[in-house]
């Protein structure tokens, strides 16, 4: 459909206002299509705004295909628990008893990673690490080899930093237990209970339906350049960390189990309530106060309790937001890479619009500039770098992409211009300008007091010299 014929769908009066800002935020950004799903109580709310495809254009809807990502971690995580509950695996069991002869860089973190390290992402090797061996049954296998080379960057279990790879181990462990391929085990752990018809891994399988194009566009409003994404799908390998295809409608139904406390219907129990409330507790302090369940992030807004996850593919953004005690959940799917700005906005835009929650901005603080030198200097990951420098007596950031996603011989994209950084806490700060705005970093010390990491974007970035 198009926007205006989204709108006019929208006959709720609440989520008609939030379509509106769907609509206006599409505009601004210059991103193709949207489609956004909304879970209140007893009521579901549905659209579609643009097209799917610049070049062939179809209209998006509640039913249109997208990637959503890394939301998938929350399924590999789901369908882990049903086999700790079965008793084929047991969540602080060392991989190695699943995996006798895993390698990795640091032979402690192989000898005494578990699952739970993967799903709180504690692991401590670059997380980013991205390869397509081929579309056969042995892709976990050949890629979890592979993993020996990945740079073990924090002893086991001790900072929380981002992980993919992480889970292509885990994706392997269910096809060791199950002796099945990994996407099977998720169609008939979840997808088959759960009714998701319309979510997939491959696709051969999503082709014959309607399926967004991710696209590319400039940062620069007045000349967004709006391209499409090549190449469209992941490979295999990548599959437990973020391969899953869905639509907003299968969205929901997923929404809804995760916040109906392990049930499906009326009569089908998938989870244990123990299970559920140790998924959606905070286990592992994450990034800017956030914290880690088993594969949910988790934090607290006035006493509410507020999960969710999302997730970027090469071009395609999603959200995925609930508030379980509040029967509450939105997710938010896009096509294009300034997705992640829209869905940001809007989501939380409807935890205030439906749920009376807003989150206060942190208050930035004026230092004086010899306090802000400390901060400044260069700071490297596998896939990004940032320098930190001053300028006009503030911190200036500078991010510069090296590549490596969606293949580990992927150019780097486009970096956008330096953007002003404000501290808003003790080493913490905040994001001033377009595309990162109010995008949250903080400074990580070792144990003399010196700045050894800055994390941003959930990654964190060692300190050069």
């Amino acid at each position: 459909m198009d926007q205006a014929t989204g709108l006019q769908q929208a006959t709720d009066p609440t989520f008609q206002q939030l379509s509106e800002e769907v609509v206006h935020e599409m505009e601004r950004l210059h991103v193709p299509g949207v489609a956004i799903g909304v879970a209140h109580a007893d009521a579901e709310y549905m659209a579609g705004f643009g097209v799917t495809n610049v070049d062939h254009p179809l209209p998006v809807d509640a039913d249109t295909l997208f990637q959503i990502g890394s939301t998938t971690k929350t399924v590999t995580g789901t369908v882990a628990m049903r086999l700790v509950e079965a008793g084929k695996l047991d969540l602080d069991a060392p991989i190695r008893t699943y995996l006798p002869q895993l390698r990795l860089a640091s032979e402690e973190a192989a000898a005494h990673v578990t699952l739970r390290h993967l799903f709180t992402h504690t692991g401590g090797w670059v997380g980013d690490y991205f390869d397509d061996l081929g579309n056969g049954d042995d892709a976990l296998a050949k890629i979890t080899e592979r993993m020996a080379d990945l740079p073990q960057l924090t002893p086991l279990g001790s900072i929380w930093t981002y992980n993919n790879s992480g889970f292509y181990l885990a994706g392997r462990v269910i096809e060791k237990v199950t002796g099945k391929p990994y996407e099977t085990v998720v169609q008939e752990l979840v997808f088959d209970p759960l009714d998701m018809k319309m979510s997939f891994f491959f696709a051969a399988d999503a082709i014959t339906y309607r399926v967004a194009a991710g696209h590319h566009s400039s940062f620069q409003q007045d000349e967004p350049n709006v391209q499409i994404a090549h190449p469209w799908a992941l490979a295999r390998t990548a599959h437990p960390a973020g391969g899953i295809i869905s639509t907003v409608r299968d969205q929901l139904r997923y929404a809804r189990f995760q916040m109906d406390d392990g049930e499906q219907g009326a009569t089908t129990r998938l989870l244990t309530l123990e299970t559920m409330a140790l998924m959606q507790s905070p286990l592992v302090p994450a990034a800017n106060g956030e914290f880690m369940g088993i594969t949910w992030f988790v934090h607290e807004t006035a006493g509410t309790r507020i999960l969710r996850h999302g997730g970027a593919t090469n071009g395609q953004m999603s959200a995925f937001v609930m508030v379980p005690s509040r029967h509450f959940a939105i997710t938010v799917l896009t096509n294009a890479n300034r997705g992640d700005e829209l869905h940001q906005k809007i989501t939380r835009r409807a935890l205030e619009l439906y749920m009376g929650i807003s989150e206060t901005p942190p208050t930035t603080l004026d230092l004086p500039t010899e306090q802000l030198v400390p901060y400044t200097g260069c700071y490297d990951s596998a896939m990004s770098m940032y320098e930190l420098s001053l300028r006009d007596g503030g911190l200036i950031a500078q991010a510069k992409y090296k590549g490596g996603f969606p293949d580990k011989d992927s150019p780097a994209p486009t970096a956008p211009t330096a953007f002003r950084l404000a501290v808003c806490g003790e080493d913490q700060v905040i994001a001033l300008d377009p595309p990162f705005q109010d995008v949250r970093g903080e400074f990580l010390r070792d144990p003399d007091g010196r700045i050894a990491w800055f994390r941003i974007g959930g990654r964190v970035h060692a300190r050069q010299g």
